[in-house]
């Protein structure tokens, strides 16, 4: 096994044996000839060594390199040690492969590997029992003609660089729901992870359920007992102890409707189907009103109010619905914006669709409460809350009237500087009003 750069040696033997045969070529007085004769012997050792290297390579290299001296054997050597690593390395990505696929069929969720146009190029177990592939069949199809759905069809349709899910009936039965996620890897692959989520969603289904029933059971005794406070209270409103008591009930009645109303609006949004014949809303009115309610809910209080509307832009999508969302944003500008603060609602688009932005210059929210606000009754300041008179409801009603409408919402908030909540909706969703005719 030779080492090393091997060829000073082998210059140095090739110059020493023409120098021999050059100066017996000179003593013979035959120069010619004697250098002819190393120049063949060389050209036959090359050649019998290069036969034998195409040989071991088209025989096998999985075999020992023929037995070789000098530049060969020192390239024979050399190739065989690589191919030797190479083979190593091989073997542990093979057994490497092994394992990985060994843990993906041993998972109980579905894992799909996705090639070009999600086109199926391997699945787990899990895969055939919740997905419904079968082998060899499935192989190289689509997994948008396997999962037969058309929401499953749009989820697809989506191009997007980060993962994201979806929950759908299972299509091989429909009473069981499904989680998918989709998550982009290397080029134009994906990994396509489902899990049975059938105990969840039928608690989820059971917990809409009661909390629909309930307000809608609760509605009308409160209508009841507000309509009897506001009577007491005009017959009795001249007895200060009965009269501050009546409209302490009045009051708590009234927060109490409030909170059945938004409870309401929260069920219908969860379990209502998106709007069918979805309408062209000209937003511009629609603010207009909204701003001018807000000028009324802050009162002697003296917000300054800004509205910068691009007059024409249209959204696709539910009034009723749309109107509920950002009216839920100004109010509560207006609710956490100390007396002569700013309020700014802005309605625009540039290349990455249609904004709403509602603006305050109020008592701002830490960084760590922001994740959480579209909870469900989730307060930062829960006696400030209370106070201004809120169900904790706005912002859940606010973000699912936005996934209702393929929105997003973006909220940018500081401490003592103010807010900033952004209702993002994709271009496909806007179209701009031809202009009148003069």
């Amino acid at each position: 096994m030779m080492r090393g750069n091997p060829w000073p040696r082998v210059l140095l033997t090739r110059l020493g044996l023409f120098l021999v045969a050059g100066l017996a070529g000179w003593w013979l007085d035959a120069l010619a000839e004697a250098l002819l004769v190393p120049t063949l012997a060389l050209l036959g050792w090359e050649f019998y060594h290069l036969v034998r290297f195409e040989l071991w390579l088209r025989e096998g290299r999985e075999l020992s390199p023929p037995p070789a001296r000098g530049l060969w054997g020192h390239l024979m050597d050399a190739l065989d040690r690589r191919q030797q690593r190479q083979r190593h390395r091989r073997r542990a990505l093979q057994r490497l492969m092994t394992r990985y696929r060994d843990a993906a069929r041993a998972m109980p969720d579905a894992v799909v590997v996705l090639g070009d146009d999600y086109r199926v190029d391997w699945w787990n177990a899990a895969a055939g029992r919740l997905l419904g592939l079968q082998w060899p069949a499935d192989t190289r199809q689509r997994i948008a003609n396997i999962v037969r759905n058309p929401e499953f069809a749009a989820f697809l349709a989506n191009d997007s660089p980060v993962a994201r899910e979806i929950s759908l009936p299972s299509p091989l039965h429909s009473d069981a729901w499904l989680e998918i996620r989709l998550v982009p890897y290397g080029e134009d692959l994906s990994l396509l992870l489902a899990r049975d989520v059938t105990h969840l969603h039928r608690l989820e289904t059971m917990r809409r359920d009661f909390v629909g029933n309930v307000s809608h059971e609760l509605r009308t005794p409160l209508t009841v007992i507000y309509g009897i406070a506001e009577t007491l209270a005009d017959e009795l409103g001249d007895d200060a102890d009965v009269g501050d008591t009546m409209r302490l009930l009045q009051e708590q009645s009234e927060r109490m409707r409030r909170l059945v109303d938004d409870l309401l609006m929260l069920s219908r949004l969860e379990t209502g189907a998106t709007p069918s014949n979805p309408e062209w809303v000209d937003m511009c009115p629609l603010l207009e009103e909204l701003v001018e309610d807000g000028r009324a809910l802050s009162g002697s209080r003296n917000h300054r109010f800004e509205l910068e509307c691009e007059r024409g832009l249209l959204l696709e999508g539910c009034e009723s619905e749309l109107r509920s969302a950002f009216s839920n944003l100004i109010f509560n500008a207006v609710k956490y914006t100390p007396e002569n603060g700013f309020i700014g609602v802005r309605w625009y688009a540039n290349n990455t669709g249609a904004h709403l932005a509602v603006t305050d210059n109020g008592i701002g929210i830490p960084a760590a409460h922001i994740p959480r606000l579209t909870e469900r009754f989730y307060r930062v300041d829960s006696a400030r809350s209370k106070a201004s008179g809120g169900t904790g409801l706005g912002l859940a009603i606010v973000k699912h009237v936005l996934n209702r409408h393929a929105g997003q919402l973006t909220i940018r908030s500081q401490p003592g500087q103010g807010s900033t909540f952004i209702c993002t909706f994709p271009p496909q969703a806007i179209q701009r009003a031809p202009a009148p005719s003069r």
